[in-house]
């Protein structure tokens, strides 16, 4: 266990950024784009995973030799229309599909916009139970393994596994068509979509891999893809306001870790290098989709990121607002998540002992997350309840396989400091 380390006080880990299989990398950032591409072509998302993930089978035999391709998805995307064709080659109606496929290779590539897009409402078909949706969302749009899913949800990787050949088996025997639905059934699925580009968000945002602090392709891609969403409905407001969200927290990531890749809190932050276009910008879009007088989740997340976000140093933020509207948040879409980021703004507010009485009743639903033990140590500490707050650190790193997570709960077990917001996902779980 990571924790025999303690004595010492050094973390385990690696700079953030570093990438330690570029290999790994270029396959995960390839499969989903491959597998998206295939399915729409093939009208079959069981037969072009398999076929893809055949492919990626092979590449990691012939790419630690070869190189890692120019366009690696391209790559996979050949080798598994080659499998395909040979497990369906007498079928003559795939074969045409297959051809056609070929020679749409050459297309430019802003079409696969279409390709990803399609994927994403088919994933989240109504015929498909709800539960498995944003999983083989994640899985077939996005690119997560299944252990990211499950630590997303917090279940069992078995669970995920299940839930997400279920809905495979689903779409091939119900015939579901590839494509994305007319106007009037968009928002139909509109909620399981967004759930699974906020949680493809967050994982990128800061990884729940034990290889990278922050995964910031994936997050580029959750925030395209909510892009391309937003011009497909631009009177939806929680696309705008999902869309807000992850600008807001992109445009402070040069900021986010230290030389040494460690979590960076948001208090230490250096607010002059933050992308205040960007900020101005996503404000914008918070305006634009309140004017639409229909609030919701996504949106009150962005109004509370752009309160960290627009407050010119952390003494001027303004948390009596960032409570009321977790208050509203937790009335329309409460979960044991958001009432924990609750109790981190309700410390700064009613003061720690408030905090904390209200972050023990989270206890039976969160005592496998990490921040909810990371706050606990935080809140301890200001009470000046020392060891019991090294025991709360000490759990939280037995949760969080994050490097710059535990390198900054290491240093906290060293430095008896305390912990704030950016130890945090960039948004609340689901």
């Amino acid at each position: 266990m990571a924790g025999r380390r303690e004595r010492r006080g050094a973390p385990d880990r690696k700079p953030v950024g570093v990438v330690r299989d570029p290999v790994a990398q270029a396959l995960r950032d390839a499969l989903a784009p491959a597998t998206a591409r295939l399915a729409r072509a093939l009208g079959d998302l069981w037969v072009a995973d398999d076929a893809v993930q055949d492919a990626a089978v092979v590449a990691l035999q012939r790419w630690p030799a070869e190189g890692v391709p120019a366009r690696p998805d391209l790559w996979l995307l050949e080798v598994a229309r080659n499998r395909a064709i040979d497990r369906w080659r007498r079928e003559a109606t795939l074969r045409r599909k297959l051809e056609e496929l070929k020679e749409s290779h050459a297309r430019a590539p802003g079409e696969s916009a279409e390709d990803r897009v399609s994927l994403l409402f088919t994933c989240c078909h109504p015929a498909i139970p709800r539960e498995s949706q944003v999983a083989l969302t994640l899985r077939a749009v996005c690119g997560l393994t299944v252990p990211q899913i499950a630590a997303a949800f917090m279940v069992a990787d078995a669970t995920i596994a299940q839930r997400i050949v279920r809905a495979k088996r689903k779409i091939t025997a119900a015939c579901i068509p590839f494509g994305v639905p007319a106007p009037e059934h968009l928002h139909f699925r509109l909620d399981e979509v967004l759930a699974a580009l906020y949680l493809m968000f967050n994982e990128g945002y800061l990884s729940t891999d034990a290889t990278a602090a922050d995964r910031p392709n994936l997050a580029e891609e959750a925030e395209w893809l909510t892009g391309q969403l937003a011009t497909l409905m631009p009177q939806e407001p929680e696309v705008l306001g999902l869309l807000a969200l992850m600008r807001l927290h992109r445009a402070r990531r040069v900021t986010r870790f230290d030389e040494q890749g460690t979590l960076r809190p948001l208090q230490d932050q250096d607010r002059s290098r933050w992308h205040h276009v960007t900020i101005r910008d996503a404000a914008a879009l918070v305006l634009r989709a309140s004017r639409l007088l229909r609030p919701g989740p996504y949106q009150l997340q962005a109004a509370i990121a752009a309160c960290h976000a627009e407050a010119s140093e952390w003494e001027a933020t303004d948390w009596p607002q960032i409570v009321l509207l977790y208050d509203e948040l937790n009335r329309r879409a409460g979960t044991p998540v958001t009432r924990l980021h609750r109790a981190i703004a309700l410390r700064y507010v009613a003061g720690p002992q408030v905090a904390l009485d209200e972050l023990d009743s989270l206890a039976p639903e969160l005592d496998r997350h990490h921040l909810f033990h990371a706050t606990r140590a935080a809140l301890l500490r200001d009470l000046d309840r020392r060891d019991e707050a090294k025991a709360a650190d000490r759990r939280a790193l037995e949760h969080t396989r994050n490097p710059a997570e535990r390198a900054l709960l290491w240093r906290r077990l060293a430095a008896g400091e305390e912990l704030t917001p950016e130890a945090a996902p960039a948004a609340t779980g689901r």
